[in-house]
Parts: C-alpha cells; structure tokens; sequence
C-alpha cells in the first residue's frame, strides 16, 4: 500500500510539473528593429497649395506619431506674431494660427526633427511643409555657413534672418521676411525666397523675439546686400514626401584644406554661397552683473566692465576697515572681499553697500549705490554625524612629478595664506639617495592673497623633494595644513618636443597661438612680418595652431560692433592637427601661408563630443 502510494504521488507531481512547463508564457525572441520612418499619406490642403485662405494645416501619416521638443524645433517662415500651436491627434500632425496670413505670399512651416514614430522613434529629418497665399510658389534660396568668429566653431541654436527691408536699424525692430535654423554643421538654406536685394544676418535669439533687439545677444551680419535671381539656388517645387535627397552643394577645396583626400568625410561639412561670423559685441554700459558668497568669509562682486578711472567702493554697516580687506582682479572688474572679523563670517546674513560705476538709460555713467544682503548657509551634518574642524589644503603645480626646465613652483589655496614658516619649509637635490639642502625664496602673489610663488635654481635632469612640516602652512583663519611632501624631476629640455614654421605673407600685426586639444592656449607669438617662430618645451600630444589677424594692433581679438558696421578681426587655423611625440624637433613639413584662410579640422571636435 505505502509502495503503490508513494508511486502515485510521484505520477502526480511529473504531472504538474509538465503541466507546468507548458503552460509557461515566455516573451517572443522578437525581430529586427522597425526602422521604417512614417510615410504622410495626405495632407489638407496639398503640399505647395496655393490661394491658401485656411487656419490649419494637417498631415496625415501611416502610423501613430509624436512630437519631440516641438515649441523650440518649430518654426514658421516668415515669421508670424503669434506661434501656430502644433499637436498631434490620432496619426495627424496638426497646426493652428489665429492671425490672418499675409497676402500672395509663401510659408514654409519648420518642424525640424520634431515629428517621430511613437514605437521606435524613428525620427524624419528636416521636415518642411510649404503653401502660398497667393496665385505663385516662391522657389528661390539663399544658403552659408554659420561660425562663431572667434574660433570657427559651430554655434548652436542659431537662427538666420533675411529682411527685404535695406536699412540696417530695421532688424532691430521687426520681424524679418524669412527665418531658418543653422544645422549642426553650420550650414543653412532659406528655400521658398523671392528675387530681390536683401539684408542677411545670424542671431542667437535670448528672448525668442526672432529680431536682434538685446545687446548682449550674438549676432552676425553680411556687410553687402545678398541678391536673389532666378539664376541661382533655383529649387523646383517638389512633391511633400519624407524623404526628399538633401542637396549637398560642392565643395570648393581651397575653402577647405586637408591633409589626404581620405580625411574628407572628417573635415568638410556643406558650403554655402555666405559666410557669416557670429560675435558678442562689446559691452559699453557699467553694471553690476553678479554678486554671491560662496564661502563664509568671502563675497564676490563682478562688473560688466573695469570702472577705468572710477572705483568700486564697499563697506558693512558698523564694522571698520580691518574687519576685511579687498582684491580685485587684474581687469578690475571682479571684486572679492575676505572678511577677517569672525563676528562678521559667522553670521549666516550680511548687509553690505556698495558704490560702483552705472550706466543709465541715457547714457551717462555715474556712481549707483546698492544694498545687498549676502547669505551663506553653512550645511547641516546629517545626523549622527561628527562635524569635524576645517582643515587647510593646499596644491602645488607639480603634475605628474614633473617640474619643466625654467619653471618655478606655485603654491596655491582656496583661501588666503597666512605667511608660512619658512624653518619648518625644506628643499632638498637627491642624488644617490643623498639630500643635499638647497636654498629658495617665498614670494607671496601681489595680486592674489591665495598664491605663493617658490623661487630657486632648479638643475635639468635632477631630482628633488620639496617639504612642509605639519602646520607651517597655513590660512588667515588659523586652519593649517598636514605635512606635506613632492618628489619631482626637473626634465632635460631635449626630452620635450619643439614646434618650428615658418610663416609667409603676414601683411599686418598677427597673433601665431598653439591650441591644446582642449582648444586651450598652450602658448603666442605676436608678429608683423614673414619670419620664423618656435614653441618649445611641449608635451606629447595633438595640437592646433590659429591665427588672429589683429588689424588694429591691440595684441588681442577684437570683437565685431554692428552699430559701427565693423566685423570682428577675422582668425584662421593651420588646416591639419599637429601631432608631437615626446623628444620630437619638428619643422613643418610646408611653410604657413596665413593669406590663405581656412576652417579648422573637425576630428579633435568630433573625438571631444563622441566621449560625452
């Protein structure tokens, strides 16, 4: 009986589990990804319908789709006063606009990449959707390059604006007669044109006014007028469709220069027929443009220009002189006071006055007075955490255990130091693991309370130890530093790499900079004439070289003033990046014709945006 029992157990429970097994749902192994983009099936009223009249538009596709960033993507041309609301209902894509169009004329609506399949995604580039007002659809175009003027760089979220209107004091105050964005590359067309004489210019828009009505804004300006005939960029109306072939204009090759005709899918992007070269213009008006306490015992104050022979003055109701003291920066025009009364730092609000030079709607540049409460509120630990005593840092230029021939050591804070104890600072040559003293200099910054400069006769090829026993470093607010010690090696100038050129037909003052690959400058030369110039004592790495055409002489890059019709002082590159090996002396290979102006090689940008 427990035999025949126990069998029968074991027959029910394979049931169950095979029952089991078969009655699991498992997810289907699935297929390629849809990678389909929605097809318009039809549109009211017809693509490049003329006589329009309506309030609407709607498109029609073959499946459910959605709308990505549309109020920032979609754009009409030209531009209407109030913005067209664009929704989606079912598979339409629909706009809507209360004001009355304006007569025999075309409209091309801007949707970018905003339209999407709702499944995959899949987005459908460069969407446009074009009708007329009246009895003829305009079907010329106007196309260039966008690049910020001072390093040739592509600027985002910039639009173009062309105006039928000549005077130059009327992109101030209208609207323009047509709009279009600038892609990722730089490039922009405006489709859909009359013939005629226009005004064309590059605006990144701050206050979505689509006019260059703020003077902080960038903005860019053809200096001749742009003429519009039939006999060029003639684009022959098209069927709405999806996927329109981009035209891609030619390339002209001695715009753009490359090392090996492989590397042109890494450097060229489209041309168009007007280069126009975005800028800030300068700042002319005296104001206060920051002010904040990012530490207890600091306040920083920022201008929007030095106050030339005019001052800053700053004072904290009932609190004398010595309860702080002040810095400005080398322009004057950034402010910081480091309060040293600790009656006044560990109060968490502060009333402070301030007396700086302002710019009223006049004109006229006089002393304003302002009340500013700075708060700082100091973290609270969590709770059952230990608040622990500040403790002092500071940091040395050494990298790497590396000091450069001629290079000298630079101690550094996020506080003011107070003068170090120079008995208990030690610098020692190693040779043969024996320490031989050697003697230096602290020289504390005449600038910058938060810097020392460490003077002393450094030896290529040898070793060294700098010292700092605990506490003979210190801040004003008596934290004080570990002891600290750098081991480091002043290298053989032969170990680093030299940069030669030469460079031919300098027809005024010019500024020769090397770029690093983080388009910072590694080091300039300023010259005035055809000659030879080198950059020594260089890392390993990949490097640019620019050119800035300083045609005024000021030693720096001079911004564009519309208001003065004057351009920003032009820049150039070197065509091809410039890659040094360690103990490399390199001449170039072809000398450097700055006459020639080119755009810079893309790839170092590319591999900059490809790690993000």
């Amino acid at each position: 009986m427990k035999r025949n029992r126990a069998g029968h157990y074991l027959l029910l429970s394979s049931i169950c589990i095979l029952s089991a097994a078969c009655a699991k749902v498992s997810n289907p192994s699935g297929g390629p990804r849809d990678r389909t983009l929605p097809v318009v099936l039809e549109t009211v009223p017809e693509y490049g319908a003329k006589n329009f009249k309506g309030k609407s538009i709607i498109i029609t596709f073959d499946e459910y789709v959605s709308l990505n960033s549309i109020n920032e993507k979609f754009m009409v041309s030209p531009p209407v006063k109030k913005k067209p609301r664009v929704y989606v209902k079912g598979k339409n894509v629909i706009a809507e606009f209360d004001e009355v169009l304006r007569d025999s004329t075309t409209y091309t609506f801007y949707f970018q990449d905003a339209i999407r399949d709702l499944n995959e995604g899949n987005t459908i580039e460069d969407y446009q959707f074009v009708i007329s007002t009246g009895s003829v659809i305009d079907s010329l175009s106007v196309t260039g390059n966008v690049y910020s003027a001072f390093d040739l760089e592509t600027p985002e979220k910039t639009m173009v604006l062309l105006y039928r209107e000549l005077a130059d004091s009327f992109v101030v105050k209208h609207l323009p007669d047509y709009i279009s964005r600038v892609d990722q590359k730089g490039y922009f067309r405006i489709n859909n044109v009359k013939s005629g004489k226009y005004r064309l210019y590059a605006l990144k828009d701050a206050d979505n006014s689509k006019n260059f009505n703020l003077p902080e804004e960038e903005f860019a300006f053809m200096t001749s007028l742009v003429e519009i005939t039939p006999e060029k960029n003639f684009i022959p109306v098209v069927k709405d469709t999806v996927t329109i072939k981009k035209e891609v204009p030619k390339i002209k090759m001695k715009d753009v220069q490359t090392k090996k005709d492989a590397k042109l899918q890494d450097t060229i992007v489209p041309i168009g027929e007007y280069p126009l070269l975005l800028f800030a213009a300068p700042k002319k008006s005296h104001y206060l443009t920051s002010s904040g306490r990012p530490m207890k015992y600091q306040l920083i104050y920022t201008l929007s220009l030095p106050p030339d022979t005019m001052d800053f003055n700053f004072k904290i109701p009932g609190s004398g002189n010595n309860s702080y003291y002040i810095e400005k920066s080398r322009e004057r025009d950034t402010v910081r006071v480091w309060l040293t009364d600790s009656t006044l730092y560990t109060q968490s609000q502060l009333m402070t006055i301030i007396n700086y030079p302002f710019t009223d709607t006049m004109g006229i540049t006089g002393y304003r007075e302002d009340t500013i409460q700075m708060r700082f509120l100091v973290p609270r630990p969590s709770r059952g955490t230990k608040v622990k005593k500040a403790s002092f840092a500071f940091e040395t230029n050494i990298k790497g255990n590396i000091l450069k021939p001629g290079q000298r050591i630079i101690l550094s804070s996020g506080t003011p130091f107070r003068e170090p104890d120079t008995t208990m600072i030690k610098l020692y040559q190693i040779a043969d693991s024996v320490k031989r003293k050697i003697s230096y200099s602290l020289v504390k910054d005449s600038s910058y309370s938060c810097r020392y400069h460490l003077n002393a006769e450094f030896k290529e090829d040898k070793k060294y130890l700098f010292v700092a026993d605990s506490g003979s470093v210190g801040n004003i607010y008596n934290d004080y530093a570990d002891s600290t010690g750098v081991n480091f090696l002043v290298k053989k100038t032969d170990s680093y790499s030299k940069l030669s050129l030469t460079i031919r037909n300098c027809k005024t003052s010019c500024i020769i900079q090397l770029l690093n690959n983080q388009e910072k400058i590694v080091d300039e030369e300023k010259i005035s004439s055809d000659g030879k110039i080198e950059f020594p004592l260089l890392d390993a790495g990949n490097y640019r070289l620019k050119v800035i055409y300083d045609l005024n002489g000021d030693g720096k890059w001079t911004t564009g003033e519309f208001d003065m019709g004057r351009q920003p002082e032009p820049v150039s590159y070197y065509p091809n990046e410039i890659n040094l090996k360690a103990g490399w002396i390199l001449d170039m290979d072809q000398d450097w014709d700055i006459s020639k102006q080119s755009i810079k090689e893309q790839r170092l940008k590319q591999k900059k945006t490809s790690k993000k």
